[in-house]
């Protein structure tokens, strides 16, 4: 806005053309009445448009420069605006990764994840394999593969024996969750064990870095481990 007042002024200040002769006939007519009876001459016309146009043009820049140097931005309100900071706090956002820190060992507990080499462009099964030293009051494993395209259940199995569990399987948050959970009253028995997890995928070579598997277990002295892994193969 105000660099558009400028142009206007600096146009009429341009488009002004002062009458010559009038001006003349002027200054001899002051010259023949004498120094006493002149009265003094105020800024000729042209010469009061132009200081004009200077004057407010050079107000409007002073004043801008002014709100500009104080505030160090655009204006608003009359006020300089500044430009916020961003704390180091609202900066630093660390992404949270998909798969948690896991162990594969606690007590008497080991554990490991694989994609089974059976698995092809279609469809996958991953792995669980549990070994314990120690029999298990306590157990619940889940498997969560994530959903990476078409992935859906097509069936699940165990080595240890189907009636001492209880087995679902749903989506959660983004993952096909596989979950055995051992009835009260049963008991794992030491040695190794197997759970696997079935599944359709999108075709192709489907990327398992961002499955894993939990293990939480209880001792006969209600000791409690828990265990997990990732899993890294391609299939």
């Amino acid at each position: 806005m105000d660099d558009k007042l400028c142009e206007r002024l600096r146009t009429a200040a341009e488009a002004y053309r002062p009458d010559r002769e009038r001006m003349l006939a002027r200054v001899e007519r002051g010259m023949a009445e004498g120094p006493s009876a002149r009265t003094p001459l105020g800024p000729l016309p042209w010469l009061r448009v132009v200081g004009a146009t200077a004057a407010v043009c050079g107000v409007l820049a002073v004043g801008a420069y002014a709100a500009t140097s104080a505030g160090g931005g655009q204006t608003r309100g009359g006020q300089a605006a500044v430009s916020p900071v961003p704390s180091a706090s609202a900066s630093a956002q660390a992404a949270p990764g998909r798969v948690p820190e896991l162990r594969t060992e606690d007590g008497p507990l080991w554990a490991d994840g694989a994609v089974d080499p059976h698995s092809n462009a279609y469809w996958a099964q991953s792995n669980v394999t549990l070994r314990t030293t120690q029999p298990l009051s306590s157990l619940t494993v889940e498997l969560r593969i994530a959903q990476t395209g078409g992935v859906n259940t097509t069936g699940s199995w165990r080595s240890l024996p189907e009636q001492d569990f209880t087995v679902s399987v749903q989506e959660e948050g983004g993952f096909l969750v596989y979950r055995w959970t051992l009835k009260p009253g049963r008991t794992v028995p030491a040695g190794t064990h197997t759970f696997a997890g079935q599944y359709n995928h999108a075709e192709g070579d489907r990327s398992a870095d961002g499955d894993y598997f939990t293990a939480n277990a209880a001792r006969s002295t209600g000791q409690q481990v828990s265990v997990g892994d990732n899993f890294t193969s391609d299939h």
